[in-house]
């Protein structure tokens, strides 16, 4: 038997060729869609839920322990003259420093997380790279020529953000060379201006009278004590206007966090997402440092869990990122304010106890690439 070939003409015509389904890719791009909108919600429903968790447990400790039957009662405005003490305690003192502690840590975290992803290296935050170092330069500055209470209580903020402006254009103008920006260049710039900062921040308190040394001594250690509505309501308004500005941008992070040649093929304006950048980290940690001082390597270490828990896309990681380093803050002040009770010890030691061991396990391995 004799198999003759295909003719030319049977090949040509379309209904003898299987046709293209596109339905069924459709489908699949819409179901894969739909799993990552769904893993995105559970992941952020649990993170709400862990950290409606941290605060109901941070509330319990402090100077006066409480109950939870007194908790109970104060959150739910209970009408018992027993319960007055702790309900003052819990509106007064301890919610207002609780939620303080959630805005600082987020802002601290999400800054971090938007910058390792600029520079492309785990080993950013606002601490290492010397813009927590000018912001706190800035604000020392503030306080010793008495500028607090100028422009409506806004002074202090506004030198915390200056300084912090000038260390990033600092650091930048250090770094980049001939239209590039080496990352090693950057972090090293960066430790050249944390040390200059800190110098200039030690001849500035050494200048002050006795009893404006211990003020600001403290403050630089890093402290969530007595914070004021107004300064809850700014850095509060100054975190939520980051979240969205950088989440916008998140797929131009996600691309700028495989390689700045990549992000410019796939049409990313590279030196618009860096100035962005580079503007809210200055004017987040400018604002965290003017009402918290400088608490260190939060913004360093919560992005790099989440990371490696959630992976590195920047939709989720950015505010999960926000929450976990809400969450760190409150639990590390509650640590601080009740371990050697009645006495304090400032947030910013215990934030630097955590991360100096996490920044040298980065440094001993090679867990600290993006993409391995």
């Amino acid at each position: 038997m004799i198999v003759h070939p295909p003719s030319q003409s049977s090949l040509s015509d379309p209904s003898t060729i299987a046709p293209p389904v596109p339905s069924r890719i459709h489908e699949g791009v819409a179901s894969w869609q739909a799993l990552r909108a769904r893993r995105w919600y559970a992941v952020m429903g649990l993170m709400v839920f862990l950290t409606c968790g941290a605060i109901m447990f941070c509330l319990q400790f402090g100077a006066h322990a409480l109950t939870m039957a007194e908790l109970w009662s104060a959150l739910t405005f209970t009408k018992s003259g027993s319960e007055e003490v702790a309900r003052a305690i819990i509106w007064d003192i301890q919610f207002p420093r609780i939620l303080m502690g959630l805005f600082v840590g987020a802002s601290l975290a999400i800054t971090g997380a938007a910058l390792q992803a600029l520079v492309r290296n785990p080993l950013a935050d606002p601490y290492v790279l010397g813009i927590s170092s000018g912001a706190a330069f800035g604000a020392t500055i503030g306080l010793a020529l008495g500028l607090g209470s100028i422009v409506g209580g806004l002074g202090l903020p506004l030198c915390a953000f200056i300084g912090g402006g000038l260390s990033i254009v600092l650091v930048y103008g250090v770094a980049a060379s001939q239209g590039q920006l080496p990352m090693h260049k950057l972090l090293l710039a960066g430790v050249i201006v944390n040390a200059v900062c800190s110098a200039l921040m030690m001849f500035a308190t050494s200048i002050l009278n006795p009893a404006s040394l211990y003020r600001v001594v403290m403050w630089l250690m890093g402290t969530l004590s007595a914070p004021s509505i107004p300064a809850l309501i700014g850095i509060g308004a100054s975190l939520m206007l980051a979240v969205v500005l950088l989440l916008r941008e998140s797929q131009a992070l996600n691309l700028l966090a495989v390689g700045e040649d990549a992000a410019r093929s796939s049409g990313v304006d590279s030196d618009r997402v860096q100035r962005l950048v580079f503007l809210v980290s200055a004017v987040l940690t400018g604002a965290v440092v003017s009402v918290s001082g400088m608490i260190g390597f939060v913004g360093m270490v919560v992005p790099h869990l989440v990371r490696i828990l959630c992976g590195a896309d920047h939709r989720l990681l950015l505010p999960v990122s926000a929450l976990g380093g809400g969450i760190l803050l409150m639990v590390a002040d509650t640590v601080a304010r009740t371990v050697v009770a009645p006495a304090e010890i400032p947030v910013g030691v215990i934030t630097a106890l955590i991360g100096g061991p996490f920044f040298i396990y980065l440094l001993m391995t090679r867990k600290y690439r993006f993409f391995a």
